[in-house]
């Protein structure tokens, strides 16, 4: 064989053996690198860069079979959701506000419309009360007939002493404040904080209990108090002192169905009020606390003993007959 033919049959062994060791080195390399593998796969799920390589040698069309991006699904933000809620929140409150000024506004109308004309007291005596209402809604609601003594006296004819044993047991300053007895209402909470005491001390007035026996209920929610609280201070404005406590003295629950003076004086002494004295007027003073079990026809020793210390302190209010 030629020299010349021999030596290219080398040349080309050479060659087959170099690109036999170049694949080989290339399968080791694709073998070592992980990441060729998932670029690969990013290109058969047409992302990555590889989608766009292959979109380009396709003229710029999508390459057929490979599937498109998946869209990003939106997310609410925190903040977001934060500003729904309190948009939400300042919508109930608003709702809130305008039913509760609605409410406000019914019940002002219907105040105003069956508020008590209180100056039609000055020339006419009340025809009934609350308190004595309510007292035939019991009587009838326990299946009795209600009997109710109830008849006006004028303020001349009652006792003077009758006077003075209620203005004693109930309101001693009444000619000298203008409806409200602050040192009273002082004294009766200091003494609802001392654990000592039996029983608190009351400090309504008499104009304030004229107008709860007139108009208003027992009850002492905050709603009744503040209607108390006008009543009292029209009362006072709209009414001479010695007209109050006229009205007063008739309209003061005295026994089981007896209300003002004129009755009780008649049932339990059989005579007019005009004609009571001191004892007489003490016992009858005595009922105002709890007239249904203190009265002059009970035999209470704690009655009595209030009526004794009615009439001891009478002895005491010698400037009551100036006033009254």
């Amino acid at each position: 064989m030629p020299g010349g033919q021999r030596l290219d049959g080398a040349r080309r062994r050479e060659d087959r053996r170099a690109r036999h060791d170049r694949g080989g080195l290339a399968r080791d390399a694709r073998h070592r690198d992980p990441g060729r593998r998932a670029r690969a796969g990013l290109a058969l799920q047409g992302q990555g860069p590889a989608r766009g390589d292959a979109r380009r040698a396709l003229g710029g069309h999508e390459p057929q079979g490979l599937p498109g991006p998946r869209p990003a699904t939106p997310r609410r933000s925190h903040t977001s959701l934060t500003v729904a809620r309190r948009s939400l929140l300042g919508r109930l409150w608003r709702r809130l506000l305008l039913l509760s000024v609605l409410a406000l506004v019914v019940w002002l109308t219907w105040e105003t419309v069956t508020w008590p004309d209180v100056k039609a007291l000055g020339t006419r005596a009340p025809v009934t009360t609350a308190f004595i209402e309510r007292y035939k809604e019991r009587e009838h609601q326990a299946g009795r007939q209600p009997r109710v003594a109830f008849r006006f006296t004028s303020y001349a004819a009652i006792s003077p002493h009758l006077k003075r044993a209620v203005l004693v047991a109930e309101d001693i300053n009444f000619f000298s404040h203008g409806g409200f007895d602050w040192g009273e209402i002082r004294s009766a909470f200091e003494e609802a904080l001392d654990d000592k005491k039996e029983a608190a001390r009351g400090a309504s007035t008499i104009t304030q209990q004229l107008a709860k026996n007139l108009w208003l209920s027992s009850s002492r929610n905050p709603l009744r108090k503040v209607k108390e609280a006008i009543l009292t201070w029209q009362l006072e404005r709209s009414l001479s002192k010695r007209r109050i406590l006229e009205l007063y003295l008739n309209v003061i629950e005295l026994g089981p169905g007896i209300y003002g003076v004129g009755p009780a004086a008649e049932r339990y002494f059989g005579k007019p009020a005009a004609d009571l004295g001191e004892d007489e007027a003490a016992l009858v003073a005595a009922s105002l606390p709890r007239p249904s079990q203190w009265h002059p026809g009970v035999t209470s020793r704690a009655y009595q003993r209030y009526a004794s210390s009615i009439r001891s302190r009478m002895g005491k209010a010698e400037f009551l007959w100036k006033q009254i």
